[in-house]
């Protein structure tokens, strides 16, 4: 394989701030470029708040909501998408915003401020917007404004502002994602700016100063150049803009964090006695066609640990070197005494592999062969710990989209770990890869959802279905639609599949059990439950309402009993019957 040229995002940054004929400056601006593995999985943020002039602490709302945004952001996992944890902070320092209004002021307004944001991840920018801020982009001599003013209009000459932060703790936020292009020029400005220059004048401003070529002292001189243009046309507000340049830009079309692959070979297949970077094999434990599993000893530490390595069959495929990097990039970020731990390597490894704990026990699929139907107070810890280590993943915004017992450990005492992460989809990395019609489906037939064979995303209520397959299994010893899921189903062979009741299969299972089990297992993932806990909880407590939907006949639950019942109806009707002839 060839190796890739070393793109990464970088941009060119001015800006330029001043009270203009204002006591005070209430306006903030803010931006963070970081570096290295950082810039890749969280990007760079750019920033720009005008507090309010009537609210009593404007400025200290806007100071607050760019330093607690951009630090706030770079500590939120990198498995979270862009939207996710900027939606998350943006509405936590509005909520603070509006107590401390309301608590330090006793005013409605009291730290009232605009925000806007713009987040540049990969080839993708973010924006985020409340209040009258702007962001503008100039693209082939075109300039556009990408944000649309939350601005009240009584009349011609009055307005006021309808949306901001601080306001109110209900926030509407204003979000879009666009796709960024080498030389595309952004621009965030307050209303001191904007108000008081027309469209038309910026765009002459940008464009001449773009033909220069821009860079970092271009762009504050330009920056310069407009609040000055806004000065002399009678702005009476702050003055305040930022302006950047995209520079470069990483590959579009693969994944950054696909390229550590080519700098690391494929490992030989290992032998008993063979040492790699300190860790002694033992013996191997699994081997398929797509990767090995070997016990070995760090030498270093005296431990037994896990090691797992790739099929040198497939060294030329980036699809499957970008799932077994995903496996550990995604094991080393889940923190779950219910998912198996990633060690991370204190040494740089010198070819392709990853180093997980070694886990005593036997799959739960040997566990169910030995246990054909446990009791439901066996099963029931054994389905709450896979809940929680599910839970850590969602946590993180990752699906784990292959659940089945066999990447389910449980050990002597009981202890359950999930402890593969060969299919999972990280959302934050999800968001960088360019979107493909043609997904390929990595879970497994009978514990997908139906939702991936019809070409759908799925989401987290995706790997409910696959704990109900699995909570079904445990407790009836079959699958629960009576059989096997077609390899490549359609919608119509999907809509044919039956639900097959537990009381046909363990009288002992409750109906309103049996009736959360089939609400999870419903082939529209509306009708599921929303998350994996609400699953558990309707496990662990009698739902009402699959008390009265899910009542199954007699006939259906108890045939013996019931044919003994009608038999005995029937005879006493008989006897009535011969009785009032015979007289």
């Amino acid at each position: 394989m060839n190796k890739p040229i070393n793109k990464k995002l970088e941009i060119s940054l001015g800006s330029f701030s001043d009270k203009g004929i204002k006591a005070d400056n209430d306006d903030c601006l803010g931006s963070q470029i970081p570096e290295k593995q950082i810039l890749k999985n969280k990007g760079i943020v750019i920033a720009i708040a005008d507090g309010m002039s009537s609210s009593e602490a404007g400025k200290e709302a806007s100071h607050a909501c760019i330093s607690g945004f951009i630090n706030d952001y770079y500590s939120t996992p990198d498995s979270w998408t862009v939207k996710n944890s900027s939606q998350k902070i943006i509405s936590a320092l509005n909520s603070w915003l509006y107590s401390r209004g309301h608590t330090d002021y006793q005013s409605a307004r009291g730290m009232v401020t605009t925000l806007t944001l713009l987040v540049l991840k990969s080839t993708t920018a973010h924006i985020f917007h409340i209040g009258d801020s702007r962001i503008y982009r100039l693209r082939d001599g075109e300039l556009e404004q990408l944000t649309r003013d939350h601005r009240f209009w009584v009349s011609d000459e009055k307005n006021y502002l309808n949306r901001a932060m601080g306001i109110d703790l209900h926030l509407d936020i204003d979000y879009r994602k666009i796709p960024l292009e080498k030389d595309d020029i952004f621009l965030l400005s307050t209303d001191g700016i904007h108000d008081f220059i027309t469209t038309k004048s910026l765009r002459e401003i940008l464009s001449r100063s773009s033909s220069i070529n821009y860079d970092n002292n271009l762009l504050k001189q330009t920056c310069f150049e407009i609040a000055q243009q806004a000065s002399k046309n009678q702005s009476d507000d702050n003055l305040s803009l930022q302006l950047l340049k995209i520079d470069n830009l990483p590959l579009a079309e693969e994944e950054e964090v696909l390229q550590k692959a080519h700098e690391l070979p494929f490992p030989p297949p290992l032998e008993p006695g063979m040492i790699l970077d300190g860790y002694q094999i033992i013996k191997e434990i699994h081997a398929s066609k797509r990767t090995q599993i070997y016990t070995a000893l760090d030498q270093d530490t005296k431990q037994t640990v896990i090691l797992k390595t790739p099929s040198i069959n497939y060294q030329d495929d980036e699809f499957f070197i970008e799932q077994f990097l995903h496996e550990e990039w995604a094991g080393k970020r889940i923190d779950s005494p219910y998912v198996l731990k990633i060690i991370s390597l204190e040494k740089k490894p010198r070819t392709l592999y990853y180093v997980a704990e070694f886990l005593e026990g036997i799959t739960l699929r040997e566990w169910m062969q030995k246990n054909p139907l446990p009791p439901i107070e066996q099963v029931l810890p054994i389905i709450e710990q896979i809940t929680r280590g599910l839970r850590a993943f969602h946590r993180l915004e990752m699906l784990h989209q292959d659940l089945k017992p066999e990447n389910i450990m449980i050990s002597p005492e009981g202890k359950v770990k999930i402890i593969d992460f060969g299919s999972v989809k990280i959302a934050g990395i999800n968001e960088m890869k360019k979107q493909t019609s043609d997904e390929t489906i990595l879970g497994t037939v009978n514990y997908s959802a139906p939702e991936f064979y019809l070409g759908q995303s799925g989401d987290e209520r995706s790997d409910l279905y696959s704990l109900a397959v699995i909570t079904y299994e445990l407790l009836n010893n079959h699958l629960p639609f009576g059989r096997d899921m077609p390899e490549k189903a359609t919608y119509r062979q999907l809509s044919q599949l039956q639900y097959v009741a537990s009381i046909h299969l363990n009288p002992m299972v409750p109906n309103w059990m049996d009736g959360a089990i089939q609400k999870a297992l419903s082939l529209d993932i509306k009708v599921r439950h929303e998350d994996v806990f609400e699953f558990l909880h309707d496990l662990q407590n009698p739902n009402p309402h699959f008390l009265e939907t899910n009542a199954i006949p007699l006939i259906e639950r108890n045939p013996m009993l019931f044919w003994r019942t009608f038999s005995i109806i029937s005879l006493f009707l008989n006897l009535i019957l011969f009785y009032f002839l015979a007289t």
